[in-house]
């Protein structure tokens, strides 16, 4: 089963970085990955870009609403994801421990995925 792995962070404190912190946990985060990536089990990892980017669209009024940045102001923002392939629920907390171990602070929230296909939709 594929689980995510939601990496929430301070994002002020992680820009607030040197290059040398960047790298140093970029190369650590790396050695989890390539382990991964070496028994087929890594899906796509992706870093966002800061909310300062992002936009919102509230749906729950019509007309819907448009809103520059992220929709709730947190202490934590999601700053990206994994998507890895796990026998178990125990299996995908243990590689969020190693990425843990590799970029500490922060959460990440595990989550099973369900696969949504055209024309293989579950009633």
């Amino acid at each position: 089963m594929q689980y995510a792995i939601l990496c929430y962070n301070d994002e002020a404190a992680i820009s607030g970085w040197s290059q040398e912190e960047e790298d140093a946990c970029m190369h650590r985060l790396e050695v989890v990955q390539a382990g991964l990536r070496e028994a087929g089990r890594l899906g796509p990892v992706v870093r966002l870009m800061p909310t300062s980017a992002a936009t919102t669209l509230r749906k729950d009024q019509d007309p819907p609403l448009v809103i520059d940045g992220p929709f709730a102001e947190t202490k934590e923002q999601l700053l990206g994801f994994y998507i890895v392939d796990c026998a178990s629920p125990e299996e995908a907390l243990a590689v969020a421990k190693d990425l843990g171990r590799a970029n500490p602070g922060g959460a990440f929230e595990i989550r099973p995925l369900l696969s949504l296909k055209p024309g293989d939709m579950r009633k």
